[in-house]
């Protein structure tokens, strides 16, 4: 018998960020109840816990946004190409508002644990507040949700506010005039560091690895550049269902380094470069992230156009990238972070290679060779990727099997929404899911997750069985593509998308590098063959 009429909702979220909002508009257009919790105080996801001075997005604002409906595309204006977080949080709102999204999220609500049910097929959903059951539970928490906090003795003993960069104090934080101390130098720190190092007394960077930095170009929303862009959103949205990235890009249309004159690869590499954004890779040649001859010529050329910025040869030397390929690790967008090195305020510490950190003092910070003492210290030290929220969140499948446990060697999954061993369970962007741009990414997910739901319900189906064969061969086929990248090259690719940020895990394949237009079309693909990866069941008995 099914089970239907026993669950508080058909559908149970964890997460009320972009794919929370999204999986509410999909899941109630197919007549699905659903409850979105989040144990935030405020919708928004990344945009409610990363408020640190800069904070904004990397794609650029008119694609970077929800798409399903034309009207809402139509009428909201963003002011920047590159909006901040108080933007991006407004849209946020923007969008719960005139969806009437609100009755169907719960807030301040902390997700303790998440029980797949044998005898009823349910799954049990343990909140704070109390228990919630429903048909279909879904991870919503997004991929780079939770924080990777280091290891420093004596963490415990500094007397001033330390805090990770994605937990700023929500009361704000007055730090003019005062010392303070960034651990980590990525997009976070490119993002913050010109910010705070305007009124702050002095700054200390404290980097482990230098990064390829590509510039952002910010500027201004026109009325002219608003209509252009409205009158062509289908378009628009096509470019990015059909990028690689999921991005509204051009290409360049079999275009490649290794058949272009030396003077036009440069010619055309300084036209593209004041230009901004990713573009500056995926517009102008096809071959700089295959060709490893190609990718060494634009580095090179990427670095030397940053690092002028700089005026002490020795900051240029610790800001130069060393043992792995452009774009190997996911390159920031800078707003300001190289000139910044020029104020007398500012400092660049190397813990990488030169004085790493000892400990952390009532006062400061030690290194190998000297004491610092701050006012402030901010751990911009990034997220546990891909799979971050599911393992921080107790999620028992069959025969009560922990996601954290079976992640344990590889963080396995079939197309980063279904995990073998955990029924009528999905996750937005999971692991092995494409690194692209996640409103793009989400919305897809969403639209899979919700025609699979869809299916069971019109056809009757209690449970939805991963198979552990279909996990397999998508697990061997990312492995597969990923060897085949730069991102595999190189003896320093200690990225954060292959968790390799972690102290208590290997590293290992987190993203599906095949394409994101390859990846929507699989799953188009897959819902038109009826999901095959998965098993439809009744429940047993």
């Amino acid at each position: 018998m099914s089970s239907e009429q026993q669950a508080d909702f058909d559908v149970i979220a964890v997460g009320a960020g972009f794919a929370g909002l999204s999986l509410i508009h999909y899941a109630r257009e197919a007549g699905l109840s659903i409850r979105v919790f989040d144990k935030a105080s405020d919708i928004g996801g990344t945009w409610t816990w990363n408020r640190y001075p800069g904070a904004a997005s990397d794609s650029e604002c008119y694609y970077y946004c929800l798409t399903f409906s034309k009207e809402l595309l139509q009428d909201w204006s963003w002011s920047v190409r590159y909006p901040g977080w108080e933007e991006n949080h407004r849209y946020m709102h923007f969008v719960a508002d005139r969806c009437n999204m609100w009755p169907h999220i719960q807030l301040n609500t902390q997700v303790l644990a998440a029980d797949f049910q044998e005898d009823t097929g349910l799954w049990r959903i343990r909140t704070a507040g109390g228990e919630f059951t429903c048909r279909y539970f879904i991870s919503a928490m997004g991929m780079i949700s939770e924080p990777v906090i280091p290891e420093f003795k004596g963490m415990d003993t500094f007397k001033g506010p330390l805090f990770h960069s994605a937990r700023w104090p929500s009361e704000g934080l007055d730090y003019a005039g005062k010392r303070i101390a960034i651990t980590g130098s990525g997009a976070t720190t490119v993002q913050m560091l010109p910010v705070v190092a305007q009124t702050a007394g002095n700054v200390t960077v404290f980097q482990r690895t230098a990064n390829f930095i590509m510039p952002a170009v910010q500027k201004q929303m026109t009325p002219e550049w608003e209509k252009e862009i409205k009158a062509n959103y289908d378009a628009i949205i096509a470019k990015c269902r059909n990028h690689v990235f999921g991005m509204a890009f051009d290409s360049p249309v079999g275009r490649t380094i290794a058949d272009t004159p030396p003077d036009e690869v440069q010619r055309i590499l300084e036209e593209h470069w004041p230009r901004g954004s990713f573009r500056f890779v995926f517009e102008t040649f096809d071959d700089l992230l295959t060709n490893p001859e190609s990718n060494r010529i634009v580095g090179e050329f990427v670095l030397r156009k940053t690092l002028e910025q700089v005026n002490d040869p020795d900051v240029r030397e610790m800001l130069t990238p060393k043992g792995y390929p452009f774009f190997a690790k996911r390159p920031p967008l800078d707003h300001g972070f190289f000139p910044t090195f020029n104020r007398e305020n500012v400092k660049l510490v190397d813990i990488g290679n030169r004085e790493p950190i000892v400990e952390i003092t009532e006062t400061g910070i030690r290194t190998t060779k000297q004491h610092y003492e701050f006012d402030i210290i901010v751990l911009a030290t990034g997220f546990q990727a891909y799979t971050g929220g599911q393992e921080a969140l107790p999620i028992r499948g069959s025969n009560g099997l922990l996601l954290r446990d079976k992640w344990e060697d590889v963080s396995g999954s079939i197309m980063g929404v279904f995990a073998a061993g955990f029924p009528n369970f999905f996750m937005i962007t999971g692991p092995q899911a494409p690194f692209a741009n996640l409103p793009v990414s989400i919305e897809e997910n969403a639209i899979y997750i919700v025609n699979c739901i869809k299916k069971m319900k019109a056809e009757g189906h209690d449970l939805c069985v991963p198979k552990a064969a279909a996990e397999e061969a998508w697990v061997a086929e990312t492995a597969d593509i990923h060897r085949q990248t730069l991102m595999a090259q190189g003896d320093k690719v200690h990225s954060w998308m292959m968790g390799a940020n972690l102290a208590n895990r290997s590293p290992r394949v987190l993203i599906y590098f095949g394409g994101a237009n390859v990846y929507y079309d699989k799953l188009r693909q897959s819902a038109e063959a009826g999901f095959p990866e998965v098993e439809f069941e009744p429940l047993a008995g």
